[in-house]
């Protein structure tokens, strides 16, 4: 197999041109050009590419595991929960940590 790609086109029909955008922009997808595009911009390390294939890896074979025990009937599986976002602090916690240390702050009038 040739690493060049086939140049794609797409003929316009009776003048019908949404159809022959639409059908070029699913060639082109197929094709692959555009994602080769944006993948040839920068350079990517080989052990950044390593990295992120591995990854996928993981991540599928984590989602057959886990389509295999729901086949199975097995009830025990726990999807991962998004975590919220929690605030850092509040003016009423450093209150509190300023009175931990005995320190009391005082307003000038």
């Amino acid at each position: 197999m040739s690493k060049k790609k086939s140049i794609v086109s797409v003929e316009v029909r009776k003048g019908d041109i949404n159809r022959a955008l639409k059908l070029l922009k699913r060639k082109q997808m197929d094709s692959g050009h555009l994602f080769e595009l944006k993948d040839r911009k920068e350079f990517t390390k080989p052990k950044t590419v390593r990295r992120k294939q591995k990854l996928d890896a993981i991540r599928r074979n984590n989602l057959e595991v886990m389509l295999d025990k729901i086949e199975s009937g097995d009830t025990t599986i726990r999807l991962k929960e998004k975590k919220g976002y929690t605030p850092k602090s509040t003016p009423k916690d450093e209150e509190n940590s300023i009175e931990t240390y005995g320190l009391r702050m005082t307003q000038k009038s």
